[in-house]
Order: structure tokens, then sequence, then C-alpha cells
């Protein structure tokens, strides 16, 4: 895929997790690619990749709309993750490279820092890099695929509820044991500290539904 249609489809994937594409909303292909500066038919392919994701639904002659946040599917999210979240760790533990260790503890030094009053969904952000610089470092193409798009649906849920949960800042900066283990080769605790975090994230969640 060109890099083109790489941009246009990361542009378009953080704005509908991060809710800047509001649940229900109808995409357009010109006005989309006018915003990012790319052809329809760019816009087109990222459509494409997008409704792979679960994150954009395609009804013949009605058009293409942003996904809906169902609550409903936290269980089903929450079961897959937690079986793979702490498989994703435990392998990037053992197995990472030596310049993706310095950069796993780079991120850790700097949620260490992380200001608490950042915007709520820029604090998103900074959690969803964490995630995936942690299934990268897993090695396993197929599982930080799967990831990936589960984490995606969990962010989602988290948007949506974020006027109604406590500030998310504290759960994130959390996250920088998580990646020192990793980067010290400690697949035991790296493995518990992210089954750790998927049970946290879902009962912050519950208790507001």
């Amino acid at each position: 895929m060109g890099s083109l249609a790489q941009f246009a489809y990361e542009e378009l994937r953080e704005q509908l997790i991060t809710l800047e594409l509001p649940p229900g909303q109808p995409l357009h292909e010109a006005e989309l690619g006018k915003s990012l500066g790319v052809g329809r038919t760019t816009i087109r392919e990222a459509f494409r990749r997008l409704e792979c994701d679960y994150l954009i639904v395609s009804h013949p002659r009605r058009g293409t709309f942003a996904t809906n946040v169902d609550l409903a599917e936290l269980s089903e999210v929450t079961e897959v993750r937690i079986l793979l979240e702490p498989l994703a760790a435990r392998r990037a533990a053992k197995s990472a490279s030596p310049q993706l260790r310095e950069e796993i503890r780079q991120r850790a030094d700097f949620l260490d820092k992380l200001d608490p009053s950042t915007d709520e969904r820029t604090l998103m952000r900074h959690d969803m890099a964490v995630h995936r610089l942690i299934y990268q470092a897993a090695g396993n193409s197929r599982l930080e695929e799967m990831l990936v798009r589960y984490d995606n649906l969990a962010t989602r849920i988290w948007c949506y509820l974020l006027d109604k949960l406590p500030s998310v800042a504290s759960h994130i900066k959390e996250n920088a044991a998580l990646l020192r283990a990793i980067a010290d080769g400690d697949e035991a605790r790296a493995s518990s500290l992210a089954e750790d975090n998927i049970t946290e994230f879902e009962t912050v969640v519950r208790k507001v539904l």
C-alpha cells in the first residue's frame, strides 16, 4: 500500500478511535480527502481497511458511517484481550531487540513525567502508543494485528465514556512499570502487569455503566 493510503488510513483510524469522527457520523470520501489532502481513491483504500477494523460500516445506497460504540461488546473485547495482552507482554520481554528495549525504557521515562492535566484524548493517544510498542516488540505480526484491532475497540469505549470516568492519567502512568518489566526481560512480571491492566480497565468502565 502506498504511503498516502497508509497516511490516510492511520489518520482516519485515530480520529475514529478517539471519536473525533463521532459514532454514526456519515463519512464522505470527498470531504475527508480534502481535509487530509488526498484523493478519493486513497480514501476508498483506507475505508476498506477501516471496515476490516470494525471502525466503519458501509450500507448499499446509504453510504459509509462510523460504527456505533456498543458497550455490550465490553465483555467480549475483555475476554480476548485478557488472554492475548499478557502473551504479547511476555513475548516482548523475551524477544524484544536491544533497540526496542531502549525505546521501551524511553517511553516508560516519558510516562513518569507525563503531566496529569494533559487533555484526556491526548492521554489516550499516549496509551495507544504504549500498547502498539508492546505489540511490535512481541515479534508476532498476527498477534500484533489482532491486538491492535481489539485495543482500538477498547479505546473507543474508553473515549466514549471519558466524561463519566475519573482521570485516566494515573492508569496510563501505571504502564511505566509494565514497560520496564518488558525492557528488563521479566516475562512473569510483564505478563502479570498486562493482565492487571486489562482487569482494571474493565472494572473502571463497569463502574460508570
